[in-house]
């Protein structure tokens, strides 16, 4: 038994070494997945998934996103990349190859609501998220329990708007030293500012309630209650500097009635952020979104 299981890891291992993906954007015009194919077939990569979209095929944008197997390809993705920069220049492409074996590392920041800082780690333990959990950072110590005892690093460090460019010098210390790739907003009750945002450009998702803009500020789900709201939901987004208002990447929503008082509305919200948040972080991971201008492309 014990044989079967190391032998169903190395081959897992075997694959994640062998498989890559292709992210592509370019003008829409016939002939570009051919060309695609023809140059994965002539670097001995066979196709394994594919999936395309164009925003108009007349004078539009194309977009592909291509995963692909190729023995050895750790010993040739550096030839792969060298060779696809002929196509990328002739068809004014915007691309980025992603490699299977090569493992984001991936920081979460959280405040005291534990709920989205959970499922992520709840998926991580499980193997849904292909990722490293290097650090977590709050300015509170209410997690510090639950992350230390999983093996993972945790930073206090108190924040407030008086001290924010102190805060975000450590946040950005932190960042570094662990290499991190992806920064998680968990239900992080902090404003970023633009130096610190710039930093990580399409790299810091976020997660929000579905009030906004409609209820904006302190107590939302006191106020939609007060309104009557039959809808909730949450939105997971990129940061950018516009507060709130990033490239969305998922949104969910469930219905609520009159039976539903303020602690049943905080209790399905926080249910739906969980659920958002780990999708999004899930494709990110996974390379499944290209971003164009302030939207995306997720290819699920």
């Amino acid at each position: 038994m014990k044989r079967k299981v190391e032998m169903k890891l190395e081959q897992q291992r075997n694959q994640k070494e062998n498989r890559g993906r292709l992210l592509v954007k370019c003008p829409d015009k016939p002939g570009i997945v051919s060309t695609l194919s023809t140059f994965l077939l002539n670097h001995d990569s066979n196709i394994i998934e594919s999936s395309q979209y164009s925003n108009d095929p007349e004078n539009g944008t194309f977009f592909i996103r291509m995963e692909f197997h190729c023995e050895n390809l750790m010993k040739k993705a550096e030839q792969i990349e060298i060779d696809f920069e002929a196509i990328a220049a002739t068809h004014s492409m915007d691309y980025h190859f992603a490699y299977e074996s090569e493992r984001k590392k991936t920081a979460i920041f959280v405040s005291k609501e534990p709920h989205c800082l959970m499922e992520l780690l709840w998926e991580w333990q499980s193997g849904d998220l292909d990722t490293d959990i290097v650090v977590v950072i709050s300015n509170h110590e209410d997690a510090r329990e639950l992350v230390e005892s999983l093996g993972i690093p945790f930073h206090y460090i108190p924040a407030n708007k008086d001290i924010r460019k102190q805060v975000e010098q450590e946040q950005i210390r932190l960042m570094e030293e662990y290499d991190v790739d992806l920064l998680v907003l968990a239900r992080y009750m902090q404003i970023l500012t633009s130096d610190f945002v710039s930093r990580f450009q399409h790299q810091i998702i976020n997660i929000h309630h579905s009030f906004l803009p409609a209820f904006i500020g302190a107590r939302p789900y006191e106020r939609a209650y007060e309104r009557g709201v039959k809808l909730i939901g949450a939105t997971s987004h990129y940061v950018t500097n516009d507060l709130d208002e990033g490239p969305i990447i998922e949104q969910d929503i469930e219905r609520v009635g009159h039976r539903d008082n303020v602690t049943d509305l905080k209790k399905i919200g926080s249910r739906i952020e969980r659920r958002v948040l780990a999708k999004a972080v899930k494709w990110h991971l996974e390379n499944r979104i290209i971003v164009e201008d302030n939207k995306t492309i997720v290819f699920q």
